[in-house]
């Protein structure tokens, strides 16, 4: 059991600094969604990447940043019953939950984003715009970043949950 902790030690200690670091995004989107309106209602100019990136910023944020959500366990979930529950049953949701709902769904998109991720990598897709961002093949491999961080957090979680109820038969 000391191994299984220490991975999930590792995993979350892994998630969070992603997450710490893809939580400045945030700050440089509103930076930048400043410089957009001040641009485009005082100079009157606005500029297509400049838009892009704050929809890649955008993207990044939530879809990098959902392992460390869930590590931290501020996801979203109906809390009139799940916050009244005792210790061990919140810890047998949260593995049942992992095992059956969370790590299938994210299989099932890296299953079905292959394609999808591996044509842009190929084709090094860039924008549509021609002075648009021309990076939008880093931006769809977010959603394997997204499901593998997700799926390490959902071992963690497994961990944890054992580990939970475990120490309740003891």
């Amino acid at each position: 059991m000391k191994n299984l902790i220490k991975i999930s030690n590792i995993i979350k200690n892994f998630n969070s600094s992603l997450g710490k670091v893809v939580s400045w995004l945030t700050l440089f989107m509103v930076i930048v969604t400043f410089i957009i309106v001040i641009l485009r209602y005082v100079f009157n100019l606005g500029f297509i990447w400049m838009q892009e990136l704050v929809r890649f910023m955008y993207a990044g944020v939530f879809m990098l940043a959902a392992a460390y959500t869930l590590e931290n366990d501020e996801q979203v979930r109906i809390d009139i019953l799940y916050q009244k529950m005792p210790i061990k049953i919140k810890a047998l949701v949260n593995l049942l939950g992992s095992l059956f709902f969370l790590i299938p769904v994210c299989l099932v998109i890296l299953f079905f984003s292959f394609n999808y991720v591996m044509n842009s990598w190929i084709h090094l897709e860039g924008s549509l715009e021609e002075r648009g961002l021309h990076g939008v093949f880093i931006l769809k491999t977010f959603i394997w970043v997204f499901s593998f961080t997700l799926i390490l957090q959902s071992i963690s979680t497994i961990i944890n949950s054992l580990r939970t109820l475990m120490k309740e038969r003891e």
